[in-house]
């Protein structure tokens, strides 16, 4: 029994042992295969952070972005339940900056320029963000079908994307948003129709080119299903060009969210919206009053350069090719 019970004891010290091997075994595997991706990351960040273009826009974002975060302290709301209607008193002609506590002055109706600015920040950053982000989803996973499976699948997708592409974006954002309701969700949903399609392009060529590589051929030859190709080989494979592209466009977003608003088809009068501010304080500024358009154009073209630069940074640094 004591020779049985001590066999046990030692074939359990060499399971649990074998078992502290295949651990240790398996994590010198994984840092192995991690280490390259990791040099190539930190090599990666060594590039982005000489390179002035990419830090100035950087600081650009950083800058809106903390603005955006601190609102609620450097520019408390008066209505908690609506924050993004700017206060105002009424007054006109516009008080020019300083004048009773106003630090950027006042515009039409007397609205406070600075806290226009500072929620007009968040404004600016959840419709870009989320633009892109649901027009960048709706692309992906349109293009990445068309350009995986093909034949009347694509055809499909391709011809429904060259009918959106055939309409000026502008212009159809327009129309859509003339038939809605005059609020933020109603521009972001406008501009989601006409932003998904360049996407759609871009991951069906990247999928086109990449399902035809070796390592897609040998997932096919052990069997792998067709939608865990996709979506966990070539997928994940096909983004490098869309990152590029995604920066890029949260500034133009941004720029064509704000010429909606300024045309009249965007928010209401005294809404935090930075084209907005701008379309509301045009009238005044030819009579003097430069800060009711100064401002807010300021901030725009901040926010808009802030990720054109990132954009072209990136750009030059996962392709030097491209670089003019």
């Amino acid at each position: 029994m004591l020779g049985k019970k001590r066999s046990k004891k030692t074939g359990d010290a060499g399971s649990s042992k074998r078992k502290g091997i295949g651990k240790s075994t398996h994590f010198t595997e994984f840092s192995q295969e991690m280490r390259p991706k990791l040099n190539e990351f930190r090599n990666s960040l060594g590039l982005i952070f000489h390179n002035p273009s990419v830090v100035l826009g950087i600081i650009f974002i950083l800058l809106v972005f903390g603005v955006a975060a601190a609102a609620p302290i450097i520019a408390p709301p008066a209505d908690a339940d609506e924050p993004y209607r700017i206060p105002n008193d009424f007054g006109v002609p516009p008080k020019s900056p300083g004048t009773d506590g106003y630090v950027f002055g006042t515009g039409q109706l007397g609205i406070d320029v600075y806290y226009g600015i500072v929620w007009g920040a968040r404004t600016t950053i959840y419709t870009s963000l989320l633009v892109v982000g649901i027009s960048m989803f709706i692309g992906l996973m349109l293009g990445a079908i068309a350009g995986f499976y093909g034949g009347k699948i694509d055809n499909l997708i391709m011809r429904v994307t060259d009918v959106f592409l055939a309409l000026p974006s502008l212009i159809l954002a327009m129309a859509v948003s003339s038939v809605l309701s005059r609020d933020i969700n109603s521009i972001i949903l406008a501009l989601v129709i006409v932003w998904w399609t360049p996407y759609a392009r871009l991951i069906r060529g990247q999928v086109m080119a990449i399902k035809e590589n070796t390592y897609v051929e040998a997932a096919r030859a052990i069997g792998a299903k067709k939608q865990r190709i996709l979506f966990r080989h070539v997928v994940p494979n096909s983004l490098a060009p869309l990152m590029v592209s995604v920066t890029l466009d949260i500034g133009a977003v941004a720029l064509t969210a704000a010429g909606l608003s300024y045309i009249g088809f965007g928010v209401d009068s005294g809404y935090a919206e930075w084209g907005r501010m701008v379309s509301d304080g045009q009238r005044w500024f030819v009579q003097g009053s430069w800060w009711t358009v100064v401002f807010p154009g300021m901030s725009i073209l901040i926010f808009t350069m802030g990720f054109s630069l990132l954009g072209d940074g990136l750009r030059d640094i996962m392709d030097p090719r491209a670089k003019r």
